[in-house]
């Protein structure tokens, strides 16, 4: 389906206009072709050359983004805390917010830093926006590995344009994706997540389970 939709993509404006040749939709189509048959070939490579150029060419423009206020594709800005130095880790994922709750479907599964540091620490905060403005909410987030990723995938899209993008770009370039549950806590909640009141009710009603 995500192979479908991308090379609709390429081709739609070949369709529409020849005149631009071949060239584009052709080299398209094999970066697409190649991307499906590596999950199934050497998984880890994809994951290695799809991790570098997230972390150094694609996240940090999002992350400018985001802070001067322009919400690209989607996406919002989850902050986490690194297991090891304990500083904070900012890191773009799909907006998949219903409610209280914000669902991320993490593309390279337990292999994402992200991923590991809520495995260590569950307190998290991501920068969303509320009202006209962004700003940043607290949450406890909940790695989810047992969680059907393409049900999950079908619910957050809900037909939203933009999460379906941001679905079609998961399948590609996600190899063994898994579900991230965030549970938003009150405006009332401390900003700096030290307020252990909130922090223990969203674990209790979110049935959090950590472990190394």
């Amino acid at each position: 389906m995500a192979l479908a939709g991308a090379l609709a993509l390429s081709w739609g404006p070949y369709a529409v206009d020849p005149s631009g040749g071949l060239s584009a939709p052709l080299a398209q189509t094999a970066v697409f072709v190649g991307l499906v048959l590596s999950s199934a070939v050497c998984p880890r490579a994809k994951w290695r050359l799809v991790r570098t150029v997230q972390r150094w060419a694609l996240n940090p423009v999002v992350r400018v983004l985001h802070t001067v206020g322009i919400n690209p594709l989607g996406v919002v800005v989850l902050e986490t805390r690194g297991r090891r130095t304990g500083c904070a880790r900012r890191t773009p994922v799909g907006n998949g917010r219903s409610g209280d709750l914000l669902w991320v479907i993490a593309e390279h599964g337990l292999r994402a830093q992200y991923v590991r540091n809520i495995v260590a620490d569950p307190r998290v905060r991501v920068r969303i926006r509320c009202g006209l403005r962004h700003r940043w909410v607290a949450g406890i987030a909940t790695v989810l590995p047992d969680d059907d990723v393409l049900a999950r995938q079908r619910a957050i899209v809900a037909w939203h344009p933009l999460r379906l993008f941001n679905a079609m770009n998961v399948r590609l370039l996600g190899v063994e994706p898994v579900s991230v549950r965030i549970a938003l806590l009150p405006d009332d909640a401390d900003s700096d997540r030290t307020n252990d009141r909130h922090v223990r009710r969203a674990i209790d009603n979110t049935s959090v389970r950590v472990g190394l």
